[in-house]
């Protein structure tokens, strides 16, 4: 059964940076391409980055874009989200999502077939 587990989040002011993994079970790991979605209530959920499996290339939603940095290890079937300069605007639970192919929607969540179960991220201001 293919798992995801979040960790990471948590409460920090605007300004701090905080630092979420997800850890797969996902044989042939590196094949997949990760991504990270974000929901705040009453939205939507919305695309945050995604990286291609092997280190390829890193996408990311404007919104985040420089101050957003999406990783992976593949030697420990585990992507990271480090989250620097934290708006109140950037709370919302953080969820990470899999896909065997990379495919151009990449920012639409239905297309993945795999998500964690979120971790909450909280900035005051």
């Amino acid at each position: 059964q293919v798992q995801l587990v979040e960790s990471g989040g948590g409460l920090v002011q605007a300004g701090g940076s905080l630092r979420l993994s997800c850890a797969a079970s996902l044989r042939t790991f590196s094949m997949y391409f990760m991504a990270w979605f974000r929901q705040a209530p009453g939205k939507e959920r919305e695309f945050v980055a995604a990286i291609r499996g092997n280190g390829g290339n890193t996408y990311y939603a404007d919104s985040v874009k420089g101050r957003f940095t999406i990783s992976r290890d593949d030697a420990k079937n585990t992507v990271y989200l480090q989250m620097n300069g934290l708006k109140p605007g950037d709370t919302a639970v953080y969820y990470c999502a899999a896909r065997f192919i990379y495919d151009d929607t990449y920012y639409d969540p239905s297309i993945y077939g795999y998500w964690g179960q979120g971790t909450q991220v909280t900035v005051s201001s």
